[in-house]
């Protein structure tokens, strides 16, 4: 007999075949190859509920961009050689490409998607592996984001009348959204990164906490490089409990960008994936403490395509089913997929899903005390902020 609760007890996943056309091309970090062993590992797990994206109309990315962006977005789509422009440049971080309006547009429409069915209450935790993009700004494309579809979500949960707790795991600071909602008391943005000082956008540092009719609702955390998982996880489980029950969010967002571990070629911080598991597993627990278990997760950035993405993927996916990690990952999906990360230089596929003990160098007792430090003054300055609020 078929039992629909068991079936909605598994996430839902959002993935298609417009998901793969989200490219800026053979050589730049961010490739669809990913979809390849993240989504071929998730079935592994037993993952068989998918939700393919569709390109959404412009109105609804007007909710969030520009329509003079949005605009050159579409020209853009088709004259990709015209020129560097709003954040497009074919040296840069987000070249332009044929159909790239379409593809963003899919991205955007995923995660609107996966939040119609949150608040529908249809789903209450759903994945949006390639969704993320959590750089694009109103009026132009920044750090491999072309529209901000995480940022669309939040407004369509904001437009239903509902208050966000977002929470950007990425090791890039969540800037766009956080541009997107400096100034609105009801979505309460929460990054943890590397600092702006060694690391792009250069920005999110601690006393940046929201404009002047939000103080307290932007929350930063930049860490030193050569952060491990030891202090990066004390940060984190020191915020998110007492910022959550100060705030009082009725839906959870994440970004789970896994550029933080060790292995990632674009960054300097020194995860695991224990801390990977360890936070999805914190964020599962405030979805249900205080928003109804209303949550989505999407994947943000990644660029170990065999060994760290995949992993990645699954261990959030496993948090959202309330599963426990297995013991080994499947042999049958590293033997598929050996051959095609040597191909393209990269390490073969892990048979661990959880990095041993000693995989990391150990952070300098200096450096974690500095970074608990930040964390505390974040964490001060917003319950501060936010007490004022509340009280006046």
């Amino acid at each position: 007999m078929h039992d629909a609760n068991a079936e909605r007890a598994q996430p839902l996943v959002v993935y298609g075949a417009a998901s793969l056309h989200y490219d800026f091309g053979s050589h730049h970090p961010l490739t669809p190859r990913r979809f390849g062993p993240g989504i071929d590992l998730l079935r592994a797990l037993g993952a068989d509920r998918f939700l393919a994206p569709a390109a959404v109309p412009d109105a609804q990315l007007e909710r969030v961009h520009d329509q003079d962006y949005v605009a050159t977005v579409r020209m853009l789509s088709e004259y990709p050689d015209v020129g560097p422009q709003a954040g497009f440049a074919s040296w840069g971080d987000d070249p332009p490409f044929y159909g790239m309006h379409e593809a963003a547009a899919a991205v955007a429409g995923g995660s609107l998607a996966a939040m119609e069915r949150i608040l529908g209450g249809e789903e209450p935790h759903v994945l949006h592996p390639g969704g993320g993009l959590h750089h694009a700004m109103p009026g132009r494309a920044s750090g491999f984001c072309i529209y901000n579809d995480v940022a669309l979500a939040i407004g369509r949960a904001r437009d239903a009348g509902h208050r966000v707790l977002y929470v950007d795991l990425d090791v890039h600071h969540g800037d766009g959204v956080e541009a997107i909602f400096w100034n609105d008391p009801n979505v309460l943005t929460v990054s943890l990164h590397e600092t702006g000082h060694s690391l792009f956008p250069g920005t999110g540092f601690v006393d940046d906490r929201g404009g002047p009719q939000a103080h307290g609702t932007a929350v930063n955390v930049p860490l030193e490089p050569g952060t491990a998982d030891a202090s990066w996880l004390e940060a984190l489980e020191m915020l998110l409990a007492p910022l959550a029950a100060a705030f009082r969010p009725t839906i959870l967002v994440s970004q789970h960008g896994c550029d933080s571990h060790l292995l990632d070629p674009l960054a300097h911080l020194h995860l695991g994936t224990g801390a990977i598991s360890r936070a999805a597993r914190l964020l599962d627990r405030l979805a249900h403490e205080h928003a109804g278990g209303r949550w989505l997760a999407t994947g943000g950035g990644g660029y170990d395509v065999y060994r760290v993405v995949p992993r990645a993927w699954g261990l959030v996916w496993l948090a959202q089913a309330h599963r426990d990690v297995p013991a080994g990952t499947p042999g049958a999906w590293r033997s598929r997929w050996a051959a095609d990360a040597a191909a393209h230089r990269q390490g073969p596929p892990p048979d661990a899903w959880i990095d041993p003990p000693g995989f990391a160098p150990r952070e300098s007792p200096d450096l974690a005390t500095r970074n608990l430090e930040v964390a505390r003054a974040a964490l001060a300055g917003a319950l501060t902020a936010l007490a004022a609020r509340d009280s006046g």
